[in-house]
């Protein structure tokens, strides 16, 4: 008996240090932006699957916005389309848009779908495309002072809700291709994932916007210390976007453009750490870099 309550203690315990978090996140929408090597490795892809679905249980409404930049690369360099990056950003040819919306919607969607769905009934894919959900207009960024073409990327102009919130309504779990459909003509963009999820997540009102990386969070001051921001109003993150790398911007972006359209936390959190989803939201230490409105100090920053 005594060897049985050792063993189960530690569990409920942890069970209990949930509880604050459950009550606070219960019936709220978190928007998770699915990347980076959580992506590829077979374990970390099953431990996320596993972390929605669990969120959805313990009465979280989770939508999941995914890109798919490495499955997009091996998929044009099968197809002898040779990949470009200008700004950051991949150019995108007609020759190329046909590849990344047959693996976006074809392949990375519904394999996260199979992996959902193999909890129960839960989720269902969809695209900017669908329900008029994404609208983008064509992004020309600026390299020396002059506007570059890169092709069909997409500058998000517009976010129609009602079909994620009619799945949502439904007890499903939307999981949302980075694809928009075209404000201007009947083609479609490709837009940033990590921006996407972040327009929805404003959209929607969700609580919290979470974006897996795979850095342990913001660095105080890299690459000369490893110590990681946890917490950071969204002035303090306007101060910082110029000195941070280039794959850290549209994220940390998208975290700045959330808090400051009603998401009330968004987070970085490495998704190389499994159930890294499980550790942020119920946890008391959290793992990751928290921005948070400038109306709230950062000190009462809730986790």
């Amino acid at each position: 008996m005594s060897t049985r309550k050792h063993t189960a203690l530690p569990k409920a315990q942890i069970l209990i240090e949930a509880l604050p978090w459950l009550t606070r996140h219960h019936g709220k929408i978190v928007v998770i932006k699915f990347g980076g090597n959580a992506m590829v490795n077979e374990d970390l892809k099953a431990a996320f699957a596993q972390d929605v679905v669990f969120l959805r249980h313990a009465g979280l409404r989770p939508v999941v916005v995914h890109g798919g930049g490495p499955q997009i690369s091996a998929a044009l360099d099968r197809h002898g389309i040779v990949s470009e990056f200008k700004a950051g950003l991949r150019v995108t040819t007609e020759d190329a848009m046909d590849v990344v919306r047959m693996v976006l919607a074809g392949q990375v969607q519904r394999e996260l779908v199979g992996l959902l769905n193999r909890h129960g009934p839960l989720a269902v894919g969809l695209t900017g495309e669908d329900a008029h959900t994404i609208t983008a207009t064509k992004h020309q960024p600026e390299i020396d002072g002059e506007l570059v073409d890169i092709g069909r990327v997409g500058e998000i102009t517009g976010v129609d809700t009602g079909a994620i919130e009619a799945l949502l309504a439904d007890g499903r779990i939307p999981v949302v291709s980075s694809i928009a459909r075209s404000q201007d003509d009947h083609h479609v963009y490709n837009v940033n994932a990590d921006t996407a999820a972040a327009a929805l997540a404003a959209a929607l009102g969700a609580e919290t916007l979470m974006v897996l990386t795979d850095v342990e969070g913001l660095y105080e001051d890299w690459p000369n210390s490893d110590e990681v921001i946890s917490r950071l109003t969204a002035s303090q993150l306007q101060k910082l976007l110029p000195e941070l790398s280039s794959g850290m911007v549209p994220k940390m972006e998208g975290c700045l453009h959330a808090v400051r359209n009603g998401v009330h936390t968004a987070r970085v959190i490495d998704g190389r750490v499994q159930h890294s989803i499980l550790l942020e939201i119920f946890t008391d230490e959290g793992i990751g870099t928290m921005v948070v409105p400038d109306d709230i100090p950062v000190e009462q920053g809730e986790s």
